[in-house]
């Protein structure tokens, strides 16, 4: 199955290296492009591509603005900066950048970053952490509002709760619920010996980790248990999470 690939650049010819480079390589299909910060979002909203090249100069809205936004929309979308302005590294990295490609660059750096794209998928099970905490907590359960009323969730049946096309959802094993409540309100409800806060899309259930997998420069994919979802993991958290490892 190919990645599909969504190009946000405002200039033509840098679209069209990107593009040819792209094409090069297999296992990447390339389905749309965009001149400006706008329609980049439009389009990666629209087309809902695995991976994004994104300038961060760009008219109506800045690569990184747009890409702050698409956290919003499906957080593991992978984004990968290509720009002539190298200060922005740190800014980019904040929001989960995979790349950071800096203009003018040799073809095989996009080699190298599509080649590892692939090599990050295939190699998950070879780079495993395994670790399951768990912590029962009887039947204490949380109250929450949706447009189909109020329910009662058993905190212990809460795998995993995201951001998600502009909503928080709640996972169990049987059930999805989408609430209103960011994920800060709901992180406050929550049990903090049970959930943590591992990426600013995600919160998750310590006693359902299952397997943590490298992904891109900064991040790690929690798989859990219990469902095929799973979530992003940074770099600061991953360390917490190393420390409440040792104090189980």
């Amino acid at each position: 199955m190919e990645l599909k690939v969504v190009i946000c650049d405002d200039e033509e010819g840098m679209r069209l290296v990107l593009k040819k480079a792209i094409e090069k390589v297999d296992g990447f299909e390339i389905v749309g492009e965009a001149m400006d910060g706008e329609a980049s979002l439009e389009i990666i909203d629209s087309l809902r591509p695995d991976i994004v090249f994104i300038d961060v100069d760009m008219p109506k809205l800045t690569g990184i603005e747009c890409a702050k936004k698409v956290l919003d929309i499906n957080p593991k979308i992978i984004i990968i900066f290509a720009t002539a302005h190298e200060e922005y590294m740190s800014e980019a990295f904040s929001v989960y950048a995979f790349d950071y490609l800096v203009k003018p660059f040799k073809i095989e750096r996009i080699f190298q970053t599509l080649n590892r794209i692939k090599a990050t998928n295939k190699e998950h099970d070879e780079k495993a952490i395994n670790k399951i905490i768990r912590h029962e907590k009887g039947l204490d359960k949380i109250m929450l509002k949706s447009k189909e009323g109020i329910s009662l969730i058993n905190m212990k049946d809460i795998i995993l709760i995201q951001r998600e096309d502009r909503s928080t959802v709640i996972y169990t094993k049987d059930s999805s619920y989408v609430t209103s409540d960011n994920l800060t309100e709901l992180e406050d409800r929550l049990d903090n010996a049970q959930f943590f806060r591992c990426h600013k899309s995600y919160i998750i259930n310590l006693s359902m980790i299952n397997k943590i997998y490298p992904y891109g420069r900064w991040t790690y994919t929690v798989k859990l248990l219990g469902t095929d979802k799973d979530a992003l993991l940074t770099h600061e958290k991953y360390e917490d999470l190393k420390v409440i490892f040792k104090g189980i």
